[in-house]
């Protein structure tokens, strides 16, 4: 089996981290078996069609699986641990995350138009665009600083930072 690595995505509501992360993510699923976690803090996600019998089925509150002849679409009504969430996916050599502060993985944050210095202790690197000037903040020399528009750079920061998992 290949190494698998993992690497996560945080930073402000509307700063990008999900086009950064379905950017990324096309360009890795050309040569490698691609995972994403999204965390939904405030359990808004949608996943189901009201009335749809997989809906009926979810809303007993069991674990359903629904399964199709082009994907296998798993509802859980539990939390999982990212080891659980890990063993479940099992055929992937990169995890993309977006979220999720508190596992402890390499970390990117995303900023637009303001950084949010409350993210650096949990980041490894920041990704910003044009509309920052990085003049105006003290960035800790240990943080690595991306071009968010630049995917390539970011991927080349995912290949040499992400953990194994």
């Amino acid at each position: 089996m290949n190494k698998r690595v993992a690497v996560a995505f945080t930073g402000p509501s509307g700063s990008g981290k999900t086009t950064l992360v379905e950017k990324v993510a096309k360009v890795l699923i050309e040569d490698q078996k691609v995972a994403i976690i999204k965390n939904d803090p405030k359990d808004k996600a949608v996943f189901d069609v009201e009335g749809k019998d997989s809906d009926k089925f979810t809303k007993t509150g069991a674990e359903v699986v629904v399964t199709s002849p082009t994907r296998t679409t798993y509802f859980s009504q539990r939390e999982k641990t990212l080891n659980e969430i890990v063993s479940m996916i099992n055929d992937f050599d990169i995890l993309l995350v977006e979220g999720l502060k508190t596992l402890p993985l390499p970390r990117i944050a995303i900023f637009r138009n303001r950084i949010d210095e409350s993210y650096f202790s949990c980041s490894e690197a920041i990704a910003v665009d044009e509309s920052i000037n990085l003049a105006d903040y003290a960035i800790p020399e240990n943080i690595d600083i991306l071009d968010l528009n630049n995917t390539q750079n970011i991927i080349e920061w995912i290949n040499t930072h992400a953990k194994q998992i």
